[in-house]
């Protein structure tokens, strides 16, 4: 029999009402929210369900907003028995992930990317750094056209952030070597090659400040046996050690995300059955075009949620 890995979004798929109906509905998912809003000091329920879009995209609130709801979404799964047999999350969905092993308690969790966020943003100016989607270019190319790029001098760091499944991949830097590399992509034959709405460039060197940061913080918090493993963002290994984790999440922030090396691993591990828990499906994309012979499902409100239960009780 195969088994089961829950997976966890990263910043992108957030809006204003998400996880609310699941919320009204489940009391252990309405308990999530109310957890994050006392543990936060303010009242971020109230943001995510009815607040203003703007708000929501600023990253300090993102963060906390997208880890409460997919944790608050993981509820009725785990309290009618689906629960997973690894688990892994894209960014800082990897917090999501390690809250459904155990690894940390949800409120220390909520408070650390909370401040992950801070830190993240502050690290380079708004307007200075940048992100954008390579489409249909290989990894080889474009990492070569990212070393091309960074070698012309000061202000041109550039670099693979993300590596999404086959022929999508983010790079990130300062805001000139973007749309330089984005150029050159263009002219090696790209399908696509787009600046991102982003308001920092995350997964890249130049916030290795905001990790030193973010390290002080994971100090700060308990770690605890996990009850299934995680798979890690930077090494796209298992982690069945919460000796380990602080550092993965550290590294996590200034080094690209092997996303789909991450799936591949799983796949590895025995997995065949793959549930996207929180807003948006853009990773059940990722793996069709990594493995088309796992199965993808997702839970991102309450209509989604039901026929997931309804399929697997």
């Amino acid at each position: 029999m195969g088994k089961t890995a829950f997976i966890y979004p990263g910043q992108g798929a957030q809006y204003i009402g998400m996880g609310k109906d699941v919320a009204e509905k489940y009391q252990s998912a309405d308990n999530i929210f109310k957890s994050a809003t006392k543990s936060l000091g303010f009242d971020i329920e109230e943001l995510i369900f009815n607040g203003d879009e703007e708000m929501l995209t600023i990253t300090e609130n993102t963060q906390p907003a997208l880890l409460t709801t997919c944790t608050a979404l993981t509820q009725p799964l785990l309290e009618n028995g689906i629960a997973p047999d690894i688990s892994a999350g894209l960014s800082i969905g990897e917090y999501a992930a390690h809250v459904t092993a155990g690894t940390f308690l949800f409120e220390d969790a909520v408070r650390i990317v909370r401040a992950r966020g801070k830190y993240m943003q502050g690290e380079v100016p708004v307007g200075e750094g940048g992100m954008a989607a390579i489409l249909g270019l290989d990894t080889e190319t474009v990492e070569e056209i990212c070393s091309q790029v960074a070698g012309g001098g000061a202000g041109m760091a550039i670099e693979p952030a993300n590596y999404n499944c086959p022929g999508q991949i983010v790079i990130a830097g300062n805001i000139k070597a973007v749309e330089t590399a984005c150029d050159l992509c263009g002219k090696r034959g790209a399908k696509r090659a787009a600046m991102l709405a982003v308001s920092a460039p995350f997964h890249c060197s130049l916030l290795k400040g905001a990790g030193e940061k973010l390290e002080k913080d994971l100090a700060g918090i308990s770690f605890f046996d996990m009850k299934i493993p995680v798979v890690s963002n930077v090494s796209a290994q298992i982690i069945d050690d919460p000796a380990h984790v602080a550092k993965s999440l550290v590294n996590q922030v200034c080094n690209p995300v092997k996303w789909e090396q991450c799936v591949r691993t799983m796949i590895g591990f025995g997995v065949d059955l793959f549930i996207e828990i929180g807003p948006g499906k853009t990773l059940a994309g990722f793996i069709k075009r990594i493995d088309k012979g796992v199965k993808t499902l997702n839970v991102s409100d309450a209509e989604s949620l039901e026929k997931v239960l309804a399929s697997l009780t």
